[in-house]
């Protein structure tokens, strides 16, 4: 079986690579590491091409599989890394090169995304006959919904500041009512997932990967409120919320920072307690990329609000963010030598 024909059973989360080298990308510029900045910027959008090449002819190849996915309850919120990974792109241009004209169009390809996939994933998902119970159908995937959203806020909010009247305040307003919507659907979302942790049963394989967005989801919006009250000092709407944005802020990076060490007990409690074996699996990518944004989110915060006593955080995270991507992406390679062996 070649590599193409094998799109038919690519991971709709496969976009969560772009993600993570993304979101490390633009951390390697803040610890200043300007080499490594650019070289993962290039892997990210050589992986975001690829990807989506792969996707295009998986859409045309293997349609039936590909709608099957978009519509399920497990896979279709995965289709949300191609917006968050998109959007990504479209940051990493502006703010390592300060390519406007570039990251303005990926703004409007992951805007297109957002509108989309979020109405035709959750549509579909509402008016389908047969629905699974929720210990079934809910996992940590479900709040990349959410990191979509935040991106295109991040996205828009780094472009509102280049950007001169009146399309700045437009620009702001869109990215503070992305903000606003992204966490709206996390207390949603999260809801529902915290339901589904502790009233019922969790065996060591429902804990996927994908859980890390628990935090990653709370990271970005963190990173977006940052950027909003930076972007306050010119744009006068936003100067009389600074305090509504510097509150909900802090309430999502506490947030985020409040699940690092469950999640840490959990992976403990999968691995070594239960010894469920550690493998390659793409969903790993949604586990390194919230490690990369809570270095970079905090790294911003830090500016926005002047708390100098958090200043090691950046730093600690992003070494951790890189050694975790070097593991997986070594993994990915060994996954891609062994399919190519077979062939």
């Amino acid at each position: 079986m070649s590599l193409l024909n094998r799109t038919q059973q690519l991971s709709p989360a496969y976009f969560g690579l772009v993600m993570a080298t993304g979101i490390i990308a633009i951390a390697a510029k803040q610890q200043q590491w300007p080499s490594l900045a650019y070289s993962l910027f290039t892997v990210a959008c050589i992986s975001w091409f690829t990807l989506l090449i792969l996707f295009s002819y998986r859409f045309i190849r293997f349609f039936r599989d590909f709608t099957q996915d978009l519509v399920s309850h497990n896979k279709g919120p995965g289709f949300f890394t191609t917006v968050a990974g998109t959007a990504l792109i479209g940051s990493q241009s502006l703010i390592l090169f300060g390519w406007y004209w570039f990251a303005f169009i990926a703004w409007m390809l992951a805007l297109f995304l957002w509108v989309l996939l979020t109405y035709t994933i959750f549509t579909a998902l509402t008016i389908r006959h047969n629905k699974p119970s929720l210990d079934k159908g809910i996992n940590g995937a479900w709040l990349l919904a959410v990191v979509a959203t935040q991106s295109v806020a991040v996205l828009s909010a780094l472009i509102a500041a280049q950007t001169d009247q009146p399309w700045k305040v437009q620009l702001n307003f869109l990215a503070l009512s992305m903000w606003l919507w992204g966490g709206m659907l996390y207390i949603w979302m999260m809801s529902l997932i915290f339901y589904r942790y502790t009233f019922f049963e969790f065996s060591p394989s429902d804990l996927a990967p994908p859980y890390w967005i628990n935090m990653g989801a709370m990271a970005i919006s963190t990173l977006a409120g940052s950027l909003l009250i930076i972007n306050s000092q010119n744009a006068p709407f936003l100067d009389g919320l600074v305090p509504f944005l510097k509150g909900f802020t802090i309430f999502y990076w506490a947030t985020g920072s409040w699940w690092i060490p469950m999640l840490l007990i959990l992976g403990i409690w999968r691995h070594l307690v239960c010894r469920f074996p550690l493998t390659y699996d793409p969903l790993y990518w949604g586990a390194v990329f919230p490690l990369g944004m809570y270095s970079a989110c905090t790294y911003v915060m830090l500016n926005a609000m002047q708390f100098s006593f958090l200043s090691s955080l950046p730093t600690v995270f992003f070494y951790i963010a890189v050694i975790f991507w070097i593991m997986t992406f070594t993994g990915l390679c060994r996954r891609l030598l062994g399919l190519r062996h077979k062939e």
